[in-house]
């Protein structure tokens, strides 16, 4: 009797095992799947650009300063190989980015140009595109890294050699607090 009792207990302690296993696979899969859906949205706003600086070009030429640098933040993060790297350089490009979209507040001709705007629209929707494939990539690592912290489906996970995935942050300017200011 006491040996059917082991017997079970061990088999219950076997398919927990499996099942916290299988659900950190599962997880991993996700995290990557998420991952790549990123670069997905990365590549579309990285092939996205040009379009925008060559349309900038064309209005605000003697700017060549902060053309430069948006192509070279560009080229940058389009270089980086991990998905951390790729975070702090789509951050770091944003930060240009919006430098670029300041620049043209100078030029109203610009601004009022049809090209430019649908190349605004479209780069605001890969923005909006981007952020929820990164809260989708948080969510996602946010499971897997509290099964992997948690008594006892951290010890398949430490046994499985699991560990712990780094979240995505968002750039530093976006922390900033924002100033509204309705004096005259």
């Amino acid at each position: 009797m006491t040996l059917i009792i082991i017997a079970v207990v061990l088999l219950l302690i076997v398919v927990y095992g499996v099942g916290v296993y299988n659900k950190l696979i599962r997880l991993r899969n996700q995290s990557e799947e998420s991952g790549a859906a990123i670069d997905a949205h990365l590549k579309k706003r990285y092939d996205l650009i040009p379009n925008i600086v060559e349309t900038v070009k064309g209005y605000a030429s003697h700017e060549k300063e902060t053309l430069v640098g948006v192509i070279e933040a560009r080229n940058k993060a389009m270089a980086a190989t991990t998905l951390v790297e790729k975070n702090d350089a789509a951050n770091a490009f944003s930060s240009t980015l919006k430098s670029l979209f300041a620049l043209s507040e100078s030029y109203p001709d610009l601004k009022a140009n049809q090209g430019f705007l649908d190349l605004q629209k479209q780069l605001q929707m890969i923005e909006d595109e981007l952020l929820h494939a990164r809260k989708y990539y948080n969510a996602v690592v946010s499971d897997i890294n509290t099964i992997i912290q948690t008594v006892p489906s951290s010890i398949v996970a430490s046994l499985t050699h699991f560990e712990k995935l780094p979240y995505l942050a968002i750039e530093e300017e976006a922390r900033e607090r924002v100033s509204v200011s309705f004096s005259k």
